[in-house]
């Protein structure tokens, strides 16, 4: 007979909290301040597309857009602060099969933007499901890390387990062909394994099924392996393939150690594509220069450590596994954007959280962060006596 591990043997309540306990301050600043520092940096870096766009009506279209997103992210970080983790525990798999649906239905009623069909519009919302898959992703994969206990060192639930739920996400992606939301997810559920204790041996095997994969897919599609080439060498097609990532590494050269000065950039007047959106960091180093540049990346790393401090203080797995996987979430966004920007990977697509235009990522995101917030209020208790074996 083969031995199953015993799921939620010796169950303690999760999430549970009074209205006295508080969220963790330091968190909180630091993610309030690379909010406001990031709106303030989008209203630079789309000002002139925006004046552009509107035939010089205004300079805040895009800003006026992000604005009302953040407003309503911020209101989402405030209710899912109060929410306790046993609720997220329980809608692990109905919000995983959610997701799924949703990116099943972008191949059949989704929108395309800028050739790529990723969106949906309900009522005159649009929205990316792939930005609420990330998070049910990280949900159930802290679910079943408590779930599996000692037994994620195996094969058949380590590799298996781990790999049914993370194939259920990432065909879809490959079916709508977002190259990037498959890397990132890969990425982090790679991070979430090695958290639950999935052998060493079997990641390394994972990684190497991995590259394969990306070296198929980029063979395989002709734009992907467009992208490799205007990594590798930028300069052969000055005008078209090379063009975005020349005008980025201007931008950041330009910037010098102090910058230009705030709202002084030359490349966003038409040259940088995208620069409010996946290329809004070449912007500030062209503005703020090296050192401001470098102030940014020091409040994400603070804000990284600080929320995996709150996940090691988290009262039981589930809870620490969760926040590990938001901040998680986070960090590789951050160091897969600043890579590109800075062409030291492929070009992915993949924004800088709380900088980058995109009303469903930043909402997404302060929600998001409003879990690792509620996980913050349970950090003076002591951890809940699970039987993982």
């Amino acid at each position: 007979m083969a031995i199953q591990p015993r799921l939620y043997a010796k169950e303690n309540r999760l999430g549970r909290f009074s209205r006295d306990e508080s969220v963790d301050i330091p968190f909180l600043l630091l993610l309030l301040t690379l909010l406001a520092v990031g709106l303030t940096m989008l209203y630079s870096a789309s000002a002139a597309q925006s004046a552009y766009d509107t035939r010089y009506a205004t300079t805040t279209r895009y800003l006026q857009k992000q604005l009302v997103c953040a407003v309503i992210g911020l209101v989402a970080m405030a209710f899912a602060s109060r929410i306790p983790a046993e609720f997220w525990l329980k809608a692990a798999w109905p919000l995983y099969g959610i997701s799924i649906v949703l990116l099943l239905s972008v191949l059949v009623v989704g929108e395309s933007v800028n050739g790529a069909k990723r969106w949906i519009n309900i009522a005159g919302v649009q929205f990316q499901p792939s930005e609420i898959a990330k998070f049910t992703l990280i949900l159930l994969f802290a679910k079943l890390t408590r779930g599996f206990g000692g037994y994620a060192k195996t094969f058949r639930y380590g590799v298996l387990g781990f790999g049914a739920a993370l194939m259920g996400i990432l065909v879809p992606l490959a079916l709508e062909k977002h190259l990037s939301a498959i890397m990132l997810m890969g990425l982090v559920a790679v991070v979430m394994m090695f958290i639950a204790g999935t052998s060493l041996k079997w990641l390394g095997m994972g990684a190497g099924f991995a590259g394969l994969f990306v070296l198929v897919y980029t063979r395989l599609m002709g734009y992907a392996g467009d992208r490799v080439t205007a990594w590798l060498h930028p300069e052969q097609d000055p005008s078209d393939t090379g063009y975005q990532i020349l005008q980025s590494l201007y931008a950041i050269g330009s910037g010098g150690l102090f910058g230009l000065g705030f709202g002084k950039s030359r490349q966003k007047y038409m040259y940088l594509p995208f620069q409010y959106n996946d290329y809004i960091f070449a912007i500030i180093c062209e503005e703020l220069g090296f050192v401001g540049a470098m102030g940014i990346i020091l409040l994400f790393v603070l804000l990284i450590l600080r929320g995996y401090w709150i996940a090691l203080q988290a009262r039981d797995r589930f809870s620490t596994v969760l926040a590990a996987g938001l901040v998680t979430l986070i960090g590789v966004q951050v160091v897969l954007n600043l890579g590109v920007v800075t062409n030291l990977l492929p070009s992915t697509g993949i924004a800088m959280p709380f900088f980058s235009y995109g009303g469903t990522a930043l909402a997404v995101n302060l929600g998001e962060m409003g879990i690792v917030l509620s996980i913050s209020r349970q950090r003076n208790r002591a951890k809940g006596q699970e039987d993982l074996l």
